[in-house]
């Protein structure tokens, strides 16, 4: 399939199957940026009961890096992957510190802030500043390997990165990335997912049970006691909950070395004893 002819099937497909999402259309890079950030490993339905509501708690880039961690962390709490927001939190205090709370326009200031990689930037660039930018993300993916590699297995991003480039509409290019996601969100709700011929496709590991669904665990016991909970107590709650899913409970070392990690990675304050929200 030709250029123009793949161009033409995207446009036609996006406009029949666009999503009309409150994230969309918007000049605010912020409000983009904490959009991708959500949507990253997370679905859309998910997203949509967050994100208006973290942006009237958070409007702003200094609104959010003034922000105390506990109360971030706790307006996360559902979307998973806890880094995410401790990222995003860290990266608007360095823009707040430094770009008198602007976020940059370039992709290289953009990817040097936290938590900010190469599709990140070039979604803030193209949906926020309507910037010609290289966004491949899974949906992206999807419909390239659709369209333009439909026999091929283990295709690289290398490999699709001169088609992404060529297709973007200089002109347009947040219209033409919706339409990419929408066609490829399409594409997955008709149980295809072409993304699994990508090279960099892996299956998310089960939740339940495993080292990330413990470390949540506990930040919400520690989220939930504002004043201080031990490591004893903290121990009890996850082995209580442990037990009750039928898992065998953790040594307190094994606890205590989670509780550890949280605290190195700045989720809350951890003298020895206590944990508190930061």
């Amino acid at each position: 399939m030709g250029r123009d002819a793949f161009v033409s099937r995207v446009r036609a497909e996006g406009k029949r199957l666009y999503r009309d999402l409150p994230w969309r259309n918007i000049d605010d890079p912020y409000g983009v940026l904490v959009s991708e950030v959500m949507l990253q490993q997370t679905q859309v339905a998910r997203v949509l009961r967050y994100w208006e509501r973290w942006m009237a708690l958070f409007p702003t880039v200094d609104a959010l890096a003034a922000a105390d961690v506990a109360t971030v962390l706790e307006q996360w709490q559902g979307l998973g992957y806890n880094r995410r927001a401790l990222a995003l939190k860290r990266a608007c205090e360095q823009c707040s510190e430094q770009r008198e709370g602007a976020l940059p326009k370039s992709f290289q200031e953009l990817v040097e802030l936290p938590g900010i990689g190469p599709a990140t930037a070039a979604g803030i660039l193209a949906f926020a500043y309507q910037q010609p930018a290289d966004y491949v993300e899974t949906n992206v993916r999807s419909v390239f390997l659709h369209e333009l590699f439909p026999d091929a297995d283990g295709v690289s991003d290398k490999e699709l990165a001169p088609y992404v480039h060529d297709a973007c509409d200089e002109a347009d290019p947040r219209g033409w990335y919706y339409a990419l996601l929408d066609y490829g969100a399409h594409l997955k709700s008709q149980g295809q997912n072409p993304s699994r011929r990508s090279r960099h496709y892996a299956r998310q590991s089960a939740f339940a049970g495993s080292h990330r669904q413990k470390r949540s665990f506990l930040l919400r016991e520690v989220l939930a006691v504002p004043d201080g909970i031990s490591i004893e107590a903290l121990a009890q709650a996850l082995n209580s909950s442990e037990r009750e899913a039928g898992r065998e409970p953790l040594e307190a070392e094994e606890v205590s070395a989670l509780v550890r990690e949280l605290a190195e990675e700045g989720f809350f304050s951890f003298d020895g004893e206590t944990a508190r929200p930061a």
